[in-house]
């Protein structure tokens, strides 16, 4: 599969909670067809034109086969959908109505998202 027909996933390598999250996925079935960018670790041609690391710390991203980028809970679903586990958590996470409401949820978590980072590396979280 070449890199336009594959899900790039951009993670906080720095938050424990996003590593531990990060590293179940891999783990996972289907996760060899996924791009996994660590941003701790990334360069900024890893991200692209239209993805700058600030934005991409801030929130999770995943960038779609063909290029167009998605973010939060949405970026989740499409995560899922590319696992055969998950992949109906995916299609039902994306459904319109559902989608918002994870989005909702998803927010709370970025709020205390920096309580779990290391110290010497704060996350950042919009405001």
């Amino acid at each position: 599969m070449s890199e336009a027909q594959r899900l790039t996933v951009y993670y906080d390598g720095g938050c424990p909670l996003c590593r531990r999250e990060i590293g179940f996925y891999r783990r996972q079935p289907g996760a060899d067809g996924v791009d996994w960018v660590n941003l701790v670790e990334a360069d900024s041609r890893s991200l692209g034109d239209d993805l700058d690391f600030d934005a991409a710390m801030a929130r999770f991203h995943v960038r779609r086969p063909g290029g167009r980028l998605a973010s939060g809970a949405l970026g989740f679903a499409l995560l899922w959908q590319q696992l055969p586990r998950f992949r109906v958590l995916g299609r039902v996470a994306a459904l319109p109505g559902v989608v918002h409401v994870l989005e909702l949820g998803y927010r709370v978590v970025l709020r205390v998202r920096s309580l779990w980072r290391k110290p010497d590396a704060p996350c950042r979280v919009p405001r």
